[in-house]
């Protein structure tokens, strides 16, 4: 069994329903167009506010993946 080697590419995903949303589409949309997802790191957290109130949630995660 030889050695793997990995890659990291740093996505943001939105929701206006919360942050495990947010993390989820970054992973999903990542996945439609990569493969071998391994992990995910997240990097940053931040939103919008509208109204006085959270409208979305932006979260920008480290995703690594093996390369084939």
């Amino acid at each position: 069994m030889g050695n793997s080697v990995y890659k990291k590419i740093e996505v943001t995903g939105t929701s206006d329903e919360g942050l495990e949303d947010a993390i989820r589409s970054a992973v999903v949309k990542a996945g439609e167009s990569l493969h071998n997802l391994r992990w995910f790191e997240v990097s940053e957290i931040r939103g919008s506010i509208a109204e006085g109130d959270v409208k979305e949630w932006q979260v920008t995660v480290k995703i690594g993946f093996r390369l084939d």
